[in-house]
C-alpha cells in the first residue's frame, strides 16, 4: 500500500446535551462542525457524508445530506446512513479505511446522535426531525436483517433488556452462581466503568457507583429481568452525538494534520448464528472471538501490543463473553473502557462506538501507543473489532479476514421450532433463561430457550400459573414440559 494513501483519523467530536432540545440531526451536525473546526481546509477535502443509524428514524430520512447541506460539504457526492446496528460505526470506518487506501476516497466524515433526552424535554417521545423537504432520502446502506426470528418474536425476546439477559443466566450457570450471585459477581464487573465514566466530560452519569449500588434493588434501581438491575443495563435515554474525519495521510500533512492523526490499522466482522436461539453455545461468542483475532493479527499486533481497551458494553454479558473470547482477562489491569461504557457513559443508540472511537484519539493523542475498540449489533449477533495506532514506521491499514471462521459458525446453527407448531407435552433442558419483572416489580414473564430431545431448540415462556413461582429463580440446567402453540413451559417435567 502507498504509505501516502495510509488511512487516519484527524479529527473527531463529542456532544453530550443534557438541558437543549436539540433534535438527532442537529445534535450530529454541531458536532460534525466541531470536529471540521480544526482546520479550515478539512471541510473540502469531503467527500462522503456517512451517518449512523438514528433510532425511530427521529433524524429525518436524510440525515447526512442534512450535514452536508448545513456545514456547506460541496465536495461531499455520497451522502448516506446505516441500517440498524452498533457496528455500524466500525464497519463504516473499515469501509472508509479500505476506500482511501485503495485510492477511490479522499477524506469522509462519520457522525452519528440519539436525542431521547431532547424529545422528553420537549414532552413528546422522540424530537421532531429537522424539516428537510428540499432533500430526497439517503441511500440506506448496511445488513437490512431482523436480528429475531420469528420464535423470538412470538415470545416477545426483540427487546435487547430482555434478551441479553438469557446470555447472563447460561453464564451464571456455568459459573455454578444464583441470579443474586451472577448479579453481585457483574456489580463488581461495572463499578470500575462508573469510575472511568466520573471522569470523562462527555459521559451522561459522571458518578462513581459502588457494587453494592449498581447490585441492590430498589425503587430507583429496580429488578429489570434477572440477574440485572437498571444501573446495570445501557441507558438510551441520553442526548449525545459523535462525528470522525477520516483522511489519507497524504491529505492529513497537506493540512498540517498528520501529527496528531490516529492510523487506523484493521476493522474485521464477523457474526454468530444470526438468531440467538440457534446458537449451539449461549454463554460464548465465537464471532467476537474471530473479529477481535483477526484485527489483530491484520495489523500484526497482539493483545499484549495494545494499550488501550474499550469492549462494547450495553449488558455485563457482552463484557464477559467478547473478553473471553478475545482471552482478555476480566481484571486486566488496562482496564475495559476508555468511556465509562453504555451503562454509564451513555447508549446513544447505534452510534456508541463513534464516541469510543473519538475518545481513543484524545487518548493517543495524550499517551500515544496502540488502541482496540470492539463493538455488538443486535442481540451478540453481530461484532466488529477495530486497531489503532499513533505509531507510523511501516504501519498501514489491512482488513481482517474472519471468512473460514465465519463458515464454521455458520454451520454449527441450530434448528428451532417454529412458533406455529404444536407442541404435545415435550420435555425440554433448559440452556438459558431469565425471569423478566414490571414496574411493581411482580413477575411479568420468564422467557427460556430450551434443548428437546430431537436435538432442537425451543423458545417457551413460562405459563401465567409458574411466574410467581420463578422470581429470583433460575431454571437453566432444569428440565421442564413444554407444550402449546406458541410453546409455553410447565415446572416439574418427569
Amino acid at each position: 500500500m502507498d504509505p501516502d494513501r495510509t488511512p487516519v483519523v484527524v479529527a473527531a467530536a463529542q456532544l453530550t446535551d443534557h438541558d437543549r432540545s436539540l433534535g438527532a440531526a442537529e445534535l450530529a451536525t454541531r458536532a460534525a462542525a466541531d470536529a471540521l473546526s480544526g482546520s479550515p481546509g478539512l471541510a473540502r477535502t469531503i467527500e462522503r457524508v456517512s451517518v449512523v443509524n438514528i433510532l425511530a428514524r427521529s433524524g429525518g430520512a436524510a440525515p447526512a445530506s442534512t450535514i452536508a447541506s448545513a456545514l456547506g460539504l460541496q465536495n461531499a457526492t455520497r451522502c448516506e446512513t446505516t441500517t440498524v446496528g452498533g457496528c455500524s460505526p466500525l464497519w463504516l470506518l473499515g469501509r472508509a479505511a479500505a476506500d482511501i487506501a485503495a485510492g477511490r476516497l479522499g477524506a469522509a466524515l462519520i457522525a452519528g446522535a440519539e436525542a431521547v433526552r431532547s424529545g422528553r424535554l420537549r414532552g413528546q417521545t422522540a424530537p421532531s426531525p429537522s424539516p428537510t423537504p428540499e432533500l430526497e432520502a439517503d441511500p440506506v446502506i448496511g445488513d437490512d436483517r431482523l436480528g429475531s426470528s420469528p420464535a423470538e418474536i412470538a415470545a416477545s425476546l426483540y427487546v435487547p433488556v430482555y434478551v441479553y439477559p438469557l446470555f447472563e443466566g447460561a453464564l451464571a450457570a456455568r459459573a455454578g452462581r444464583s441470579p443474586s450471585e451472577q448479579r453481585q459477581f457483574v456489580a463488581d464487573l461495572m463499578a470500575p466503568f462508573t469510575a472511568v465514566a466520573a471522569r470523562d466530560p462527555h459521559a451522561w452519569f459522571r458518578e462513581r457507583r459502588s457494587a453494592a449500588e449498581l447490585a441492590t434493588p430498589l425503587p430507583s434501581n429496580r429488578l429489570v429481568a434477572e440477574p440485572y438491575t437498571k444501573l446495570l443495563t445501557a441507558f438510551l435515554g441520553v442526548s449525545q452525538a459523535a462525528a470522525l474525519v477520516v483522511t489519507s495521510l497524504a491529505v492529513a500533512r497537506s493540512l498540517g494534520l498528520d501529527e496528531g492523526a490516529m492510523l487506523v490499522r484493521s476493522v474485521a466482522t464477523a457474526d454468530d448464528a444470526w438468531f440467538p436461539s440457534t446458537r449451539p453455545d449461549l454463554a460464548s461468542s465465537p464471532a467476537a472471538g474471530a473479529a477481535i483475532h483477526a484485527a489483530l493479527a491484520a495489523a500484526d499486533l497482539g493483545l499484549d501490543d495494545i494499550d488501550h481497551l474499550d469492549i462494547y458494553s450495553c449488558f455485563p454479558c457482552a463484557v464477559q463473553m467478547s473478553a473471553a473470547a478475545a482471552g482478555i482477562a476480566l481484571d486486566d489491569p488496562r482496564g475495559l473502557t476508555i468511556t465509562g461504557g453504555l451503562p454509564y457513559f451513555g447508549g446513544p443508540g447505534n452510534n456508541y462506538s463513534t464516541h469510543a472511537v473519538a475518545k481513543l484519539l484524545d487518548v493517543l493523542r495524550d499517551r500515544r501507543g496502540t488502541g482496540l475498540v470492539t463493538s455488538v449489533s443486535w442481540f451478540m449477533t453481530k461484532h466488529a473489532a477495530a486497531t489503532f495506532s499513533t505509531l507510523y514506521g511501516d504501519a498501514g491499514f489491512a482488513p481482517g479476514d474472519t471468512g473460514a471462521e465465519q463458515k464454521r459458525i455458520d454451520a454449527l446453527a441450530l434448528a428451532v421450532v417454529e412458533p406455529t407448531e404444536v407442541l404435545e407435552r415435550q420435555p425440554a433442558l433448559v440452556e438459558a433463561g431469565t425471569v423478566i419483572y414490571g414496574r411493581d416489580g411482580d413477575v411479568s414473564s420468564a422467557p427460556i430457550f430450551g434443548r428437546l430431545d430431537d436435538g432442537r431448540r425451543v423458545v417457551a415462556l413460562a405459563h401465567v400459573d409458574e411466574l410467581t413461582a420463578l422470581a429470583g429463580v433460575s431454571l437453566v440446567g432444569q428440565t421442564v414440559e413444554v407444550s402449546g402453540d406458541p410453546p409455553v413451559f410447565h415446572l416439574g417435567a418427569s
